[in-house]
């Protein structure tokens, strides 16, 4: 065990530094003000320090934020609810968060709020519409990073949420 004077060797890891603890990705319609408001508010009671984006308006400068801002959490808890998937904006931010878990390891959370799990991996039920939707009108790279994504997020060990808040 080294001792608490001794330098870290060269070879050592850099100590990362994290603007937040958390990143709270969300369909923000179906879930803001029932379950994940409560989240939020018990994570920052509990002083995490957590990025919710709420009430923005929509633009590339916004969204080149908030994916820097994924980048610079160490945690992010995701909430896939009915219409996750039929968000572009939130499949977006979940694709960067899964590449984040590559690369900067950061930890994904996700929680299923009234959905099967299953229907996440698998892209069936709400999840399958939305993607019948997707196909149309998106680029099918894009789909496909987006279909990868769901189906890594789903693969973890997640909150399967049941009851009213």
């Amino acid at each position: 065990m080294a001792s608490s004077t001794e330098k870290p060797s060269s070879s050592s890891t850099p100590i990362r530094k994290y603007n937040y603890d958390v990143f709270l990705s969300f369909r923000g319609e179906y879930t803001s003000c029932t379950f994940t408001s409560q989240l939020y508010e018990n994570l920052i009671r509990s002083t995490i320090k957590t990025f919710r984006e709420d009430g923005l308006e929509r633009g590339e400068e916004i969204k080149s934020g908030i994916l820097k801002t994924i980048e610079e959490s160490r945690i992010s808890i995701v909430v896939f609810s009915k219409n996750y998937a039929h968000s572009k904006w939130c499949l977006d931010e979940l694709a960067k968060i899964m590449e984040c878990t590559k690369e900067k390891q950061q930890i994904v959370l996700p929680v299923f709020y009234h959905v099967d799990p299953s229907d996440v991996q698998k892209q069936t039920g709400s999840f399958g519409e939305a993607f019948f939707i997707h196909k149309r009108n998106v680029e099918a790279k894009k789909v496909q990073r987006w279909r990868d994504a769901l189906t890594e997020a789903a693969n973890i060990f997640g909150f399967h949420v049941l009851k009213k808040w």
